[in-house]
């Protein structure tokens, strides 16, 4: 059968599209899945590639609660690390030797000390708050404790301002129902984090305004920063928390 050569001519045109489509879209779900792989074991997310940059869609339609202003001797049960086993914790998020961590929402920093004598000299510790009170607390209590790798952070509610590819591990406990612009707040984390970088949030379920915040909400919150939930756990639940991200 001959067909004419405008039609030859349009269905060449058309191939030559398609050939170029496949080799610039190949590399990148080559790219997404080689990520979902390599982070397969962390308890966090890895980047799907999408924007960092906040958009006016980022902003939330959901309450949340009042960031805490109390005394920080709550947050220092002697108990607390077991029951929140927070090794484990450490272990899932790959904390080790020479990692670089941010603890946003640091509080008391009973986390970020944890931390940083886990990454040791080496390493680095953010501790980020908007509380400046809580930020004079953990600086005295690195000081007494020697700790000389943690820095602190004075941050905004939608900005921990981390310096951009600068941690490998973040941690939210018991902070993200306090998160006034969570998916800003996590955009800007995003970008602050190195490839293979693993996100941990530990809350409680609730409404928001309960200090607490529904896992789905979460999940899909994430999402919309760029992040994909590669793994979850409840062996936190006997320090009064349900779920580990």
């Amino acid at each position: 059968m001959l067909v004419p050569n405008t039609v030859i001519a349009l269905i060449l045109q058309k191939l030559l599209y398609l050939c170029v489509s496949v080799a610039l879209f190949g590399p990148a779900v080559a790219h997404q899945q080689a990520s979902q792989t390599s982070t397969a074991t962390a308890p966090e997310a890895a980047s799907q590639g999408q924007s960092a940059r906040p958009q006016p869609s980022d902003r939330i339609d959901r309450p949340t609660s009042e960031p805490y202003t109390g005394t920080l001797s709550i947050f220092e049960d002697p108990k607390r690390a077991e029951r929140l086993q927070v090794e484990r914790v450490m272990d899932l998020l790959g904390i080790k030797d020479g990692s670089s961590v941010a603890d946003i929402g640091a509080g008391s920093g009973w986390f970020t000390v944890r931390a940083a004598k886990r990454v040791g000299t080496g390493g680095t510790v953010y501790a980020v708050e908007i509380n400046k009170d809580f930020l004079e607390h953990i600086a005295k209590r690195s000081r007494a404790e020697g700790l000389s790798n943690i820095r602190g952070i004075l941050g905004k509610e939608d900005d921990p301002l981390l310096p951009e590819k600068s941690v490998d591990a973040v941690l939210l406990l018991k902070t993200y129902h306090e998160v006034k612009e969570p998916i800003r707040l996590l955009k800007k984390t995003y970008a602050a984090m190195r490839p293979g970088g693993r996100l941990g949030i530990i809350d409680r379920e609730g409404k928001g305004s309960d200090h607490g915040i529904a896992k789905d909400t979460v999940v899909q919150e994430a999402a919309r920063a760029g992040f994909v939930l590669v793994e979850e756990h409840d062996f936190v639940k006997t320090d009064n928390v349900d779920y580990f991200l």
